[in-house]
């Protein structure tokens, strides 16, 4: 027989160790175990997705991270991104809590988890074992699993029809939605937009040789699907995509610059 006060001592470590376990990192999740929700995903939960631009999350967007003693590297932009690999699926167990950028995770939402991407991203994902195919958008990290490139949402694997298999082979696309561009008062106008907001553009170089911009000019407003110009001063054409607002300007450059135009400044007019 223990005395009462052996009873209180291990009463008292009894509850220290319920506290350290509740601690861990899976303790705020309400189960072990993911499992499906009781309900199937209703029609209007199921409605494609429409792409549109979005800026960057302010949260999950850091240039690496590590997970598990794995370091990953966030692309700077989506464009181009399609990856062939497996897909699996997250439910209820993480239903209602953050995800990578600050948002809810909504189970029959069509969004989805990716350890690279930047947030958020629209991506086309292709079960390749039927053909189906959903837009989700990326709003968090994961899976931290070396077979597996996306986590879906509950929704998004019931609409591929991969919920019984849990994992599916998969085509993963990025759909990459330009800033929109700021419209000018009037013809000649390039002191502000509409809205009385300063307009701003990119200049990509400048040469003494105009047919050589003229050409430079159309292939990028082909490959950027930008507004661009040319400007003459003092013998040299500058090159010229815009306008923009501060914000988009700031995505613009840093794109340019990734993409091998490093003398790329922004220019206020």
């Amino acid at each position: 027989m223990l005395s009462n006060n052996k009873w209180w001592v291990l009463l008292a470590l009894g509850s220290v160790v319920l506290t350290a376990c509740s601690a861990k990192p899976e303790g705020r999740y309400q189960m072990r175990n993911d499992q499906a929700p009781l309900r199937t995903p209703t029609a209007a939960e199921l409605t494609p997705l429409e792409p549109r631009y979005e800026p960057l999350s302010r949260q999950g967007n850091m240039d690496s991270y590590s997970v598990f003693g794995q370091t990953y590297h966030v692309l700077p932009s989506a464009q181009g991104y399609s990856e062939v690999g497996r897909a699996s699926w997250y439910g209820e167990k993480f239903h209602g809590h953050l995800t990578s950028n600050g948002e809810y995770y909504d189970m029959y939402g069509l969004s989805a988890a990716h350890r690279y991407l930047p947030l958020p991203t629209y991506v086309k994902v292709t079960n390749l074992n039927n053909g189906r195919e959903a837009i989700v958008r990326v709003n968090d990290r994961g899976p931290f699993h070396p077979e597996r490139i996306i986590d879906l949402s509950y929704a998004a694997a019931y609409k591929l029809d991969m919920l019984h298999s849990g994992t599916a082979p998969v085509r993963v696309e990025a759909i990459f939605m330009p800033p929109p561009l700021v419209a000018s008062q009037a013809d000649g106008d390039t002191s502000s937009s509409s809205t009385g907001t300063e307009v701003v553009y990119i200049q990509l170089t400048a040469l003494s040789d105009p047919t050589r911009l003229t050409e430079l000019k159309a292939n990028l407003a082909e490959k950027y699907a930008l507004n661009a110009t040319s400007r003459e001063r003092n013998g040299l054409h500058r090159l010229l995509l815009g306008p923009f607002n501060e914000s988009q300007a700031s995505e613009w450059l840093q794109r340019l610059r990734n993409d091998g135009f490093n003398q790329a400044f922004r220019v206020n007019q």
